[in-house]
């Protein structure tokens, strides 16, 4: 089975229940083929903290440090960087992005920054 990065978007999905919750827990089916890219803790933490309490996002993110934690090394940033000049993606965005290249994995996400990028498994947001 490939390598899956699931966007801070999907991980708000499953934890949140949103409408496309169970699209992202198909690319949890098997935890030890996901990587999270240390951006998403700080976005998962901070939206759950936001809209739930600071207890409920430590618990979340608890939960996601038992996949593989990607931090940010030169190569991803540098590489981030460029790919933010390429595809006109936010600092975050790029980062997350250019973590998933670097494992060669496919992200999941809701994002429409990512759609039609290489690599990306882009599932369009369902209204609540």
């Amino acid at each position: 089975m490939s390598l899956r990065c699931l966007d801070s978007s999907g991980w708000i999905e499953i934890f949140h229940n949103g409408p496309n919750a169970k699209v992202f827990l198909v690319a949890m089916a098997k935890p030890s083929s996901v990587i999270v890219s240390t951006i998403s803790l700080y976005e998962v933490w901070k939206y759950t903290a936001l809209h739930a309490d600071e207890q409920r996002a430590s618990q979340i993110v608890d939960f996601m440090r038992q996949s593989c934690v990607v931090s940010v090394d030169p190569e991803i940033a540098i590489h981030a960087a460029a790919l933010s000049l390429e595809s006109k993606l936010p600092m975050a965005d790029s980062i997350i992005y250019a973590t998933t290249l670097a494992r060669n994995a496919t992200l999941w996400t809701q994002d429409n920054h990512f759609e039609g990028l290489p690599d990306v498994r882009y599932f369009p947001k369902i209204k609540a």
